[in-house]
C-alpha cells in the first residue's frame, strides 16, 4: 500500500491542528493547508469592505469571487504559509482581534462552507497534502487515507493560545488579550463551531494535553507507517 497521500487533521481551536499539521507537512514534504485560513481570509475581507457578516446572500456572493490563495511560505518572517486575496499579502491580517471575533460567524453560512470546501478539494488534488481544520475527514476529504482528530482540554487550549499571543506581540502590548479573555474566546467558538466540528469513526484520536508536539508527530507517524 502507497504512503497517505491526504492527511486530514481535524480539532477544536487551540488544539494544536495548525503546529502539527506544519511540521508533518514540513518532514513530508507535503502542501500544508489551515482551511481556517480561508475563512479568515473571506472574514478580513468581508470587514475590509463593509459586508454584513451574518447576511448569507451577501457572504456567498462575496465568497463565490474572492480570490484567496494559501501557498508555501514567500517570506521569511515565522509564517506557516503565504494567504493572498486579490494579491494583496494578509497573512498577519487575518490573525488581528477583529477578524478572530467574527470568523466563526462568518463561517457559519452554509452556501459559504459549500464554496470554500470545493476550493478546498481542488488544492487536495495536488500531490501530498495535510490539512487542517474542523471537518475536514467528515466532510472535506472523507476518503483521506489518514484521518487524525487532535484534542486538548479547555484550560490547556487556552494556555496555548495565550502563549502564541504573548510570543507574539509581548508583555504590555495593548493588543496582548488576558489569560481569561482568550479563555472565554475559545469557549465561545467551541459553542458556536460545535455543529462543524466532527469527529469520524475512522478517525485516530489523540488527544495532547500532556504531550509536546515531537510526541505527537511520533503517534501520528508511527500510524501513518502503519498504513503503508
Amino acid at each position: 500500500m502507497q504512503q497517505a497521500r491526504r492527511i486530514a487533521i481535524d480539532g477544536p481551536a487551540g488544539s494544536g491542528k495548525s503546529t502539527i499539521g506544519e511540521e508533518l507537512a514540513r518532514r513530508l514534504g507535503y502542501l500544508y493547508i489551515d482551511t481556517g485560513a480561508m475563512y479568515r481570509a473571506l472574514t478580513w475581507l468581508a470587514l475590509k469592505e463593509g459586508v454584513d457578516i451574518t447576511d448569507a446572500a451577501a457572504m456567498e456572493e462575496l465568497a463565490r469571487h474572492a480570490e484567496i490563495v494559501i501557498s508555501r511560505p514567500r517570506i521569511d518572517d515565522g509564517r506557516q504559509y503565504t494567504v493572498t486575496v486579490h494579491g494583496q499579502d494578509v497573512t498577519w491580517d487575518i490573525r488581528s482581534a477583529a477578524v478572530t471575533n467574527a470568523v466563526s460567524v462568518a463561517s457559519s453560512h452554509k452556501g459559504v462552507r459549500a464554496i470554500i470546501i470545493g476550493q478546498q478539494r481542488a488544492m487536495a488534488q495536488r500531490n501530498g497534502v495535510v490539512m487542517v481544520g474542523r471537518d475536514i475527514g467528515s466532510v472535506v476529504l472523507p476518503d483521506a487515507e489518514l484521518k487524525i482528530f487532535l484534542t486538548a482540554s479547555l484550560e490547556e487550549r487556552a494556555r496555548r493560545r495565550y502563549a502564541e499571543l504573548l510570543e507574539r506581540y509581548g508583555t504590555g502590548n495593548p493588543a496582548l488579550l488576558s489569560m481569561e479573555t482568550v479563555l472565554e474566546d475559545i469557549r465561545r467558538r467551541d459553542y458556536i463551531d460545535r455543529d462543524n466540528l466532527r469527529q469520524t469513526e475512522d478517525a485516530i484520536v489523540v488527544t495532547t494535553d500532556h504531550l509536546g508536539i515531537p510526541q505527537v508527530l511520533e503517534v501520528i507517524l508511527h500510524h501513518l507507517e502503519s498504513s503503508t
